[in-house]
This record gives structure tokens, C-alpha cells and sequence, in this order.
């Protein structure tokens, strides 16, 4: 796979700035050719916040070049459903948020250069991630404690996306151009994007892009509906025929054999932003901007009808179409502005003082046909301060402080959140001690957090104190083998506490609980890495102990003709393994093979024994790739066992299998790179289904897709 996997990352600040950095070593299924032919820029390095390693960070995966050229997707989730541990929630082709380690949610957060999305994904799963990929230079995907000092959010792990919008270097050349274009045959994809790096002078460089994407309905194998939600419709249909409502016997029937097409997913995005950045001997300073918009069906679980509640629903006159039947779309857009800093501080214990800052302002609707159903609005800042200690004998780290605001409204009849504001401080630090060859690593973070709803009148604060510990050991072989252990803890969510009512997107009736206490975990994890007889591996082990864990669950209850969802508070166990390994083949005549395989298998059960929700089941991976300077060809198959092990409410998901190959031509390398990449993804037209989805039993994945794409960098 064109995978590259590093051992250490910075926990303090992923983005790639400041002096100290080291450059990451591989420790996990690489591609076996030089860095230059896959990347547009030349080596990429990824800076470690002032330590030269972070072993706690047992899974950590990059994504770029060719590899996030093959799995570009409209929606960050969708971009990494390849990695192993990784799985999306899936819920329409327009809203995919990434599941790593079977969370989701407020537990995995997604970033933008070390700095939260600050948008409203994070409070229906129908809500997209404001982040468009077709703007990314890399995806980080962490796993692992040490994540946790990013956020007590974080315990599932964390996404950060690397773009360029504010520069890291001045072009040597008069202009730099990045592009990328796509179409492909099941969404009918056309999209493309381009930036432009210019140096204005030695020190200042300005940068623009911008990007366009949009699909039609989703072409799809198969029924639409699984087969369970599709005898249900069909048992409905002949109920209402024998009651002589042949009418509404017919439109269920209908639904119930709908198939090829998923009615209502049809996308478009564009996004554009504008970089300013002065890089210096002594430091740098950079502001961006972005605009992103965004606009997207969400398609409707047949035979659900959806009622206004409260005195709306008085007028309605018998017979009269249902607000639930209306098609049901969503439109948002964001403005976002970015800063960025470093300064040197000469001698002294600490060697650089680093900041990261970003502001948003968000706006959501959801449409019920032509009318306004509910807007959301978000407003917030989030930033932090880090201090880079100087490397004293083997002894290296960072402290640092961070900062949120996020000012939480929505108006309309299906105002299912209370407005709402959440303030956050933190304290963090991290330290390796290198004791060659143990090495040991240890980082902490307290946090105050304060949720207010003013309508309500409830407010409630949490303290809450997270702590990792790592010890690794690496042999004269170069294996290096670690164990890990956390304990950590995170505050409920205003969506967590607050929500009350129903809510159009999802067809639900979301409730809260205000009496939350905090969740805690504690954590353990090992894992082994390293190469072998030309073999490059990774593998680790994970079980995580929750006190409190919260979550939704369907209760089986009805309120406004909608179900309900209750989010829940109970002990959890999170048990977990992931492993990939990439192996030579064959080489010669400037051409090598080579395999590689992956999997993972979570297991996760509430304190009395039963599931819990929405676990993704046991996934395999197996791929061979053929390479040489100008040609790639790809051939994987990845596979999804039957997910049978549900929790209350739920259904059972099939198995499945996807077929998937690629053809990649570099007519360019070097200072100049093109690669045309052609793939046939699902090749047997395979219905697949995912079971973190909410939606999976009437939004699979797409069918059989035929994708041309083109990227440059000149």
C-alpha cells in the first residue's frame, strides 16, 4: 500500500513548523520508493514538537501523494475507511465523519493543522465536516493515549488534515501550481481544484486556491434497503392493501424495491482560501483565510413520516402531505481565519515558543423541500501556546496551554439542542527521557470545561485530568517493542447534556441527560513495529476500562412519531487489535511486487454484558502492487465480516466484500510531477453496508465506480 507510517508525532503541535524537528523514521508498511516520486513538494518532514521521538503513539499513519490521490472523497471520513482501526460513520454521501477504534463522535477529533474543525459535525452525525480534502496536502490519522493532549475529546484518537494555506516555505520558482481534477461513473463525480504558491520575497510567500465538487444520485448495487428493513416495508404494504389503502400500499412497495439509484445524495462543494506567510531565520508568522459551502441531500428512511410537534401540527388538515415526505436537504457554509507562529528563544531551557490560533463562523440549514426547517449557527475560537524545551542529554519535551470557545445556536421546529456556549482550559506537557535503548515518554493534561444552556438555565463545569505513560525498547534489529497506559478523562458534550427533541435529518427524537457525570478511562496498550528479513510491520493491542461512558441508544420508545434516542451513561470495555504488514515480492528489470495485508477487530460491551452500539466488525485487507518509475498497478480486495453482535434495536449487518484496482501513469517526476491514475473500485458491484452507520440500512455504499484522475504539481 502506499501507506507511510511514522514513529513518533508531535502530540503538541502536528503541524509541520518551527526548527527542532526531526525527521520521522518508518515504522509501519511504507511504499519502497524514494519520498520525492510520490510527493509534490520533495521530502515532507513531520515536526515533533521538540522530541526527537513518541513511541506512545503506537498507530500513527500518513496519507499522501498516490495514496490520497486513490481515495480522495468528498468527505474526510470516506478519505481514510482504507487504514486499519479506521472506519467512517457513512451517513450520506455528503456527511461522513472518520470512526477510529469503533469511537466516533466527541471522541475522535478532526483537525485542521493541529486545530479543531469548529464547525457543527460534531452534533449529528448528518452534520458535515467542514474540511474539504481536495485542499489537503496529507491526512494524520493518530491512535493511541498520547492523543489525549489534544483534548480529553481525543480518546478515540485524532484526524489531522495538513494543508498549505498558510505557507511553510517561500517557492524557489516564480509560482508554484498544485491541481487536481477527478469524474467517475457511480456519483457521476466531476470536481477539481488548483493552488497557487508565490513568492512575493525572500522571506514572504502568498498563497491561493480553491475547489469545486459535485455528484449526482448515488449509484448503488443492489435494493437500496437491507434486507430486513425491505420486509418490513413489504409486510407494511400488504397490511395497508388488505385495509384498502391500495394507494399508500403501492407507494411502500415502491420504496421497498427501489434499487440502482440512491434517491436524494446528490452533492456540491466549493471551498476557496488565501495564505499570507513571513518565514524567517528567527521564527515565522502566517494568516490564512477559507471560505467552504457546501450542499447535500440526506436521504430518508422509507415509511418513517416526520411531524412538527407543538402547535404547528394543529393546522394540518387531514390528508394533508406530512413535512417528513418532503425531500430533506442541508446547506452550510463556513468562514474560517487561521494564524500561525513561531519565535526562537536563543539559549535557555526552552528553544521555541510555537502558536496556533483559529476562528469560525458557521452556518447550517436544513431544508424540508423548498422551506426553512432549522439553522444551526456556530461561532468559536480555538488556540494554543507551546513551549519547545531544548534537547538536554537525551531529555526533551514541551508544556503548553490551549483555549476553546464555541457559541452553540439553532432556531427552528427542530431545534433539538438548546442554545448554548462551551468554554475550555487546558494545561498540557509532554516528556521523553531517552535511556538508550529504553526510552520512556510521559504526558499530562488538565482541562476545565464549563457548558452552559441560558434557556434552561443549567450550567455545569467539569475538571478533568488525563495522563500517559509509554515505555519502549528497541533491539539491536531494529524491533522496537512498547507498552503504553492512560487514564483519562472527558466532560460531556452540550449535545450529550442538553439535546431535547426531534430532530429533521436524522428521524429521531434526540434526549440528554443534564445529570452526566464526566466519563474516565483507563487505558492499555502494547504494541510491536519494525522490519524483518525485508518484511515492515506494525501490530498492537488495546483495552480500554470506562467509568460513565456515554452514549446513544435507541429505546425502543416513540414521541412526535419519531423513535427515541436517550443518550445513556454506563462502564464500558473497549477491546481492540490492529495489525498490517508490507513484504517484497519480486524485483528486476526496474519493477518490483509487492504485498501487503492488514486487519483489525474491535470488541466493545457495556458493564451488564450487552453490546455496544454501532461497533464496526472484523476487516481485512489484501493487496499486490506492482511498481516502477512510471507505472503502478494495483490490485486489493478488502473485507468486512457480519456484524451480528448489536445492541439493543439494532440490525445485524451483512458481510461483504470489495474488489478494487488501479492503474497509475507518471508521465513527470521530479521537479515536475503528473500522475494520471485510472480505478475501478467495487468491481463486482458488491452491496456494502457499514455498521457504524446510522443510515446503513437504507444508505449503502456505492457500486461499481470507474474513476479517472489527474494531479500535478508544476
Amino acid at each position: 500500500m502506499l501507506l507511510s507510517s511514522v514513529a513518533f508525532l508531535p502530540l503538541s503541535a502536528v503541524h509541520a513548523q518551527g526548527t527542532t524537528a526531526q525527521r520521522a523514521e518508518t515504522a509501519a508498511p511504507a511504499r519502497p520508493a524514494t519520498r520525492g516520486d510520490d510527493d509534490f513538494h520533495g521530502e515532507i518532514v513531520v515536526r515533533a514538537g521538540g522530541l526527537e521521538r513518541l513511541d506512545m503513539l503506537a498507530g500513527t499513519s500518513v496519507v499522501e501523494g498516490i495514496e490520497l490521490q486513490r481515495h480522495l472523497d468528498g468527505q474526510i471520513g470516506e478519505v481514510l475507511t482504507h487504514l486499519p482501526g479506521v472506519s467512517a460513520t457513512s451517513f450520506s454521501p455528503g456527511a461522513s465523519r472518520p470512526v477510529l477504534r469503533g469511537f466516533q463522535g466527541e471522541r475522535v477529533r478532526v483537525l485542521v493543522d493541529g486545530i479543531g474543525s469548529i464547525d457543527a459535525s460534531n452534533t449529528s452525525a448528518d452534520h458535515a465536516v467542514t474540511i474539504d480534502p481536495l485542499t489537503a496536502d496529507r491526512i494524520e490519522v493518530l491512535r493511541g493515549p498520547a492523543v489525549l493532549l489534544y483534548g480529553s475529546s481525543a480518546i478515540g484518537g485524532a484526524v489531522n488534515v495538513i494543508d498549505k494555506r498558510i505557507p511553510l516555505r517561500v517557492p524557489e520558482e516564480p509560482i508554484h501550481v498544485d491541481g487536481f481534477a477527478a469524474i467517475d461513473s457511480a456519483y457521476d463525480l466531476r470536481e477539481g481544484g488548483a493552488s497557487f504558491d508565490v513568492p512575493l520575497s525572500g522571506t514572504i510567500a502568498l498563497h491561493l486556491d480553491g475547489s469545486y465538487r459535485k455528484t449526482d444520485d448515488l449509484e448503488v448495487a443492489g435494493y437500496t434497503l437491507a434486507a430486513p428493513l425491505r420486509a418490513d416495508l413489504l409486510a407494511d404494504a400488504a397490511e395497508e392493501e388488505e385495509e384498502g389503502h391500495l394507494e399508500e400500499a403501492e407507494e411502500l412497495r415502491e420504496a421497498a424495491n427501489r434499487r440502482g439509484v440512491l434517491p436524494n445524495s446528490a452533492t456540491e462543494t466549493k471551498s476557496l482560501g488565501a495564505g499570507l506567510a513571513w518565514i524567517g531565520s528567527g521564527g515565522s508568522l502566517g494568516v490564512s483565510a477559507g471560505y467552504y459551502d457546501t450542499a447535500y441531500g440526506v436521504p430518508m428512511r422509507p415509511g418513517a413520516g416526520h411531524h412538527h410537534h407543538g402547535e404547528e401540527e394543529e393546522g394540518e388538515e387531514e390528508g394533508e402531505e406530512e413535512h417528513g415526505e418532503e425531500a430533506v436537504t442541508i446547506g452550510l457554509e463556513q468562514f474560517r481565519a487561521d494564524l500561525r507562529g513561531s519565535l526562537a528563544l536563543g539559549g535557555g531551557l526552552f528553544e521555541e515558543l510555537t502558536t496556533r490560533w483559529g476562528y469560525s463562523d458557521y452556518t447550517h440549514t436544513e431544508f424540508e423541500g423548498d422551506e426553512v426547517g432549522t439553522v444551526f449557527d456556530v461561532e468559536g475560537v480555538e488556540g494554543r501556546v507551546e513551549l519547545l524545551q531544548r534537547d538536554r542529554g537525551g531529555w526533551r519535551g514541551s508544556i503548553g496551554a490551549q483555549y476553546m470557545h464555541r457559541d452553540f445556536s439553532a432556531v427552528g421546529a427542530e431545534a433539538f439542542v438548546p442554545p448554548n456556549t462551551t468554554d475550555q482550559i487546558a494545561v498540557f506537557a509532554l516528556q521523553e527521557f531517552d535511556l538508550a535503548p529504553v526510552e520512556l515518554e510521559l504526558g499530562g493534561r488538565y482541562e476545565n470545561t464549563s457548558v452552559e444552556a441560558p434557556t434552561l438555565g443549567r450550567e455545569r463545569s467539569f475538571g478533568t485530568f488525563s495522563g500517559a505513560l509509554g515505555l519502549s525498547y528497541e533491539t539491536p534489529a531494529g524491533l522496537r517493542f512498547g507498552i503504553n497506559g492512560s487514564r483519562t478523562e472527558r466532560a460531556p458534550s452540550a449535545e450529550e447534556l442538553f439535546a431535547e427533541g426531534p430532530h429533521i435529518a436524522t428521524q429521531q427524537f434526540e434526549r440528554g441527560n443534564p445529570d452526566l457525570r464526566k466519563e474516565a478511562a483507563w487505558g492499555l496498550e502494547g504494541y510491536v513495529r519494525g522490519t524483518l528479513g525485508g518484511t515492515t510491520f506494525s501490530a498492537a493491542v488495546f483495552h480500554n476500562w470506562f467509568d460513565g461512558f456515554v452514549y446513544l441508544q435507541d429505546t425502543g420508545l416513540t414521541e412526535d412519531e419519531l423513535p427515541v434516542f436517550q443518550y445513556l451513561q454506563d462502564d464500558a470495555r473497549y477491546f481492540g487489535v490492529e495489525a498490517e504488514a508490507s513484504f517484497p515480492l519480486w524485483r528486476g528489470n526496474g519493477m518490483s511486487l509487492v504485498g501487503d495485508v492488514q486487519g483489525d477487530y474491535i470488541r466493545a460491551t457495556l458493564d451488564d454484558g450487552s453490546p455496544v452500539p454501532r461497533i464496526p466488525p472484523l476487516s481485512l485487507l489484501g493487496g499486490l502492487e506492482l511498481q516502477s518509475d512510471r507505472w503502478d498497478a494495483r490490485a486489493e480486495v478488502q473485507w468486512f465480516d457480519d456484524q451480528d453482535r448489536i445492541a439493543s434495536f439494532e440490525t445485524p449487518t451483512d458481510g461483504f466484500a470489495h474488489t478494487n484496482l488501479s492503474l497509475a501513469w507518471k508521465p513527470l517526476r521530479g521537479g515536475e510531477n503528473v500522475t494520471v491514475l485510472l480505478q475501478a473500485n467495487n468491481v463486482f458491484d458488491v452491496d456494502g453496508r457499514r455498521h457504524a452507520s446510522f443510515t446503513k440500512d437504507f444508505v449503502p455504499l456505492a457500486g461499481r465506480n470507474v474513476k479517472l484522475s489527474v494531479r500535478l504539481s508544476l
